[in-house]
């Protein structure tokens, strides 16, 4: 099997016994809420960084890593190198890799290495660093688990539902009149990807296990998702994360579903409560 190496930026929700493999390299971003700034590597803490959040006045932001800093990790990495980043749309992360990558081939020219904007971020980016890993272990040459990937990312979909819209507010993301209208009506907005990447609304309900419900039901419509996987990630929200692992594996037909813990930048904007899902 050749050697490979996948380098993900760290609104990629992988498990930490997944993230400490010795062929996983995670760049982190940096998190801001009001005066306090962290890291989003091992040492942060999601719920410190929720009661923070809760606490404070103002939005919290999220800063994407240098190119050093992904200079540094395709240094580190052995072997052919997979890059997964969140959404060009949405983050300079994407960028930062790319000017890295130039950086990097300049000297060492033989090296694969290829950057996959996610057109997604949290579950998205998971399930394709999950895949990726997949078919490298299977020993598919490198061109060809890129073609793979690629494939998946025009067809993939993210889907989440938030319960607490206070961040959104916060930032500004909601107008006014969004934002009074969700609250005097406690609507959960479903949310999605469009294939570019930028946020869309997909539809709302009015209680968690109706927004869950809207969200299988736009899977279960979807023939794309047979035979594929479904990656789940939850914010302090494991028990919704199964309800709707339950409500798909009874309506769709998935080859496997997994959840996952949001990092710490997923925290940041998916919020206490938050669900998204990536197929």
């Amino acid at each position: 099997m050749m050697r490979f190496s996948i380098v993900v930026d760290s609104c990629c929700d992988l498990p930490k016994k997944v993230r400490h493999n010795s062929n996983i390299i995670t760049v982190p971003l940096t998190i801001h809420v009001g005066s306090h700034s962290f890291f989003d590597d091992d040492s942060l803490d999601s719920m410190k960084l929720l009661k923070l959040m809760e606490e404070s006045s103002e939005g919290t932001s999220s800063a994407c890593p240098s190119p050093a800093a992904y200079l540094d990790a395709f240094e580190a990495a052995e072997g052919d190198i997979y890059v997964v980043t969140l959404s060009a749309l949405l983050s300079g992360s994407h960028n930062s890799a790319r000017q890295a990558q130039r950086i990097f081939l300049e000297s060492h020219p033989e090296r694969n290495i290829y950057i996959f904007n996610s057109c997604s971020a949290s579950a998205g980016e998971t399930l394709l660093a999950h895949e990726i890993k997949k078919l490298a272990e299977s020993g598919m040459p490198f061109q060809k688990v890129v073609s793979e990937i690629d494939h998946l990312i025009s067809e993939m979909n993210t889907l989440f539902v938030l319960d607490n819209l206070d961040n959104l507010k916060k930032n500004g993301r909601l107008t006014k009149i969004q934002a009074l209208l969700t609250g005097a009506l406690h609507v959960k907005l479903v949310m999605g990807a469009t294939p570019e990447g930028e946020i869309c609304k997909r539809g709302q309900a009015l209680s968690i296990k109706q927004a869950l419900a809207k969200i299988t039901e736009i899977i279960k419509s979807d023939p794309l998702h047979i035979g594929k996987t479904l990656c789940i990630s939850q914010c302090n929200a494991v028990e919704r994360a199964l309800t709707l692992k339950n409500m798909v594996e009874q309506q769709c037909r998935f080859a496997r579903i997994f959840i996952t813990e949001t990092s710490g930048v997923s925290t940041a904007y998916a919020n206490n409560g938050g669900i998204i899902a990536a197929y």
